[in-house]
């Protein structure tokens, strides 16, 4: 049975406020009665899931105070205001500014009870919605960053701690460990989710180039700049700048960061316009950058700078009671991109999540997860399948060659040259290839 809807009634007249009370709890709903709409006021929050109902004239806080109140605190919870006759434009007012209903008096029992009803109604959807978003959030937002050992526990409650606070943050962790996921739930969950998430590699960049895409530049700032182009830092001006692989950020190209994080304000090439940014900095290492020996021709300043926060994302092998729950996830998904039915998991595959290193990290066993789904397995000892795929010898080809060409992009972190080149086919084939296997060039790129 479910329970009663709560009422929050205000009224300073003593009789009016005890006939109300009762008319409420008669239609089954629960009351609770105030005099003083302060008191009253106290008892609500944004977790507050019924309708509030009030007189206007009171003394100390009359009921218009209180709705607008009411709203600042969680503007979508119904209050329904009863009025005198001279009340009522005063009240027609109201409703404009977001008061569910008025109520004149005197009036019917029926007439209260049935607003009453339609506001609690609206109430309910309104936390069932915001119920589905949290479940939401809290299902695929940190995907995947799954993981009940303390460590990513730890590791998630601090991303919603600091996401709103506008520090930079230093997130270290190994390849496939999930740096980018990190940099796009603090983007997500914070104020500036309405900015621009822009990623950027420095290890993929040669260094003539990394100055331009950081930047910008104006027409004709160098050999080939026949236009001007917005670089990534002001691009991502009121949102997130994702620095990957800072630490093969060149020495000079450094120094022209750091000064970015101190003044907030760049200068294009090509122009001597100094433009104010409003930024915050995720960047990423595969090293540790607090450590000398490490850290080489990275520069000192520049990581004391970015180490406002660090945030440091476990291996996989160093959280193995996650890597039953992460694979069962990731075999999930791939069977439902390859339209195949979840595969049973054999004692061959177990021996292999439970005895693999996982260099890798989470990228690696993802690709695991979709080859055992094809009817693959991993190279090296688990490749000795207990059950034989099935399928003819075309099918096991067409298999084996989607395999090949995943482990290829997982290598090159989804870079199409150096995939094709390792590939040894034409680009054309190459692209022609992905369609006809299902492969997302997307799925492999760095983070």
């Amino acid at each position: 049975m479910s329970q009663p809807v709560s009422v929050l009634l205000i009224d300073d007249d003593k009789d009016l406020r005890r006939a109300t009370a009762q008319t409420l709890e008669l239609a089954g709903f629960a009351a609770s009665a105030f005099a003083d709409p302060r008191e009253a006021f106290g008892e609500l929050s944004a977790a507050f899931d019924g309708v509030v109902v009030s007189d206007i004239r009171m003394p100390h806080i009359d009921g218009l105070q209180l709705f607008s109140k009411i709203k600042e605190m969680d503007a979508d919870l119904p209050v329904i205001l009863i009025t005198g006759h001279g009340d009522i434009p005063m009240a027609v007012s109201a409703i404009q500014d977001g008061v569910y209903d008025f109520i004149a008096k005197p009036f019917a029992a029926d007439r209260l009870v049935q607003s009453v009803r339609r506001a609690a109604e609206k109430r309910r959807l309104v936390m069932e919605n915001r119920a589905l978003r949290q479940a939401a959030e809290s299902a695929n937002d940190s995907l995947p960053l799954i993981g009940q050992t303390p460590a990513m526990e730890n590791l998630r409650r601090t991303l919603r701690h600091i996401a709103d606070t506008d520090v930079d943050v230093l997130v270290a962790g190994e390849t496939g460990s999930g740096k980018e996921v990190v940099a796009q739930l603090l983007h997500q969950w914070s104020r500036r989710r309405t900015g621009n998430f822009v990623a950027l590699n420095c290890g993929a960049l040669p260094e003539t180039v990394i100055e331009s895409e950081l930047f910008g530049h104006e027409a004709g700032a160098f050999t080939g700049a026949q236009k001007k182009r917005t670089g990534r830092i002001e691009h991502a001006s009121g949102g997130t700048l994702f620095l990957d692989e800072i630490e093969s950020m060149p020495v000079a190209t450094q120094v022209k960061m750091l000064r970015v994080l101190e003044m907030r304000e760049i200068t294009p090439l090509g122009t001597n316009e100094v433009r104010p940014i409003d930024l915050r900095v995720v960047a990423a290492a595969k090293i540790d950058l607090g450590d000398p020996g490490q850290r080489g021709d990275f520069r000192e300043d520049l990581y004391y700078r970015l180490n406002v926060v660090t945030l440091s994302i476990p291996p996989l092998r160093e959280r193995r009671e996650d890597i039953p729950l992460l694979f069962s996830h990731f075999l999930s998904r791939a069977a439902e991109r390859f339209r195949r039915d979840v595969p049973a998991v054999n004692e061959t595959v177990r021996r292999h999540l439970a005895g693999h290193s996982w260099p890798g990290n989470v990228r690696e066993l993802a690709h695991f997860a979709e080859r055992v789904t094809l009817g693959l397995e991993a190279n090296g000892p688990s490749a000795r399948s207990d059950e034989p795929a099935l399928g003819n010898l075309p099918e096991k080809m067409e298999r084996y060659e989607a395999a090949i060409i995943r482990e290829a992009l997982a290598e090159h972190k989804g870079d199409v040259r150096l995939t094709i080149e390792a590939l040894g086919i034409p680009r054309k084939t190459f692209y022609d290839k992905l369609q006809r296997h299902g492969i997302s060039r997307a799925d492999f790129r760095g983070g």
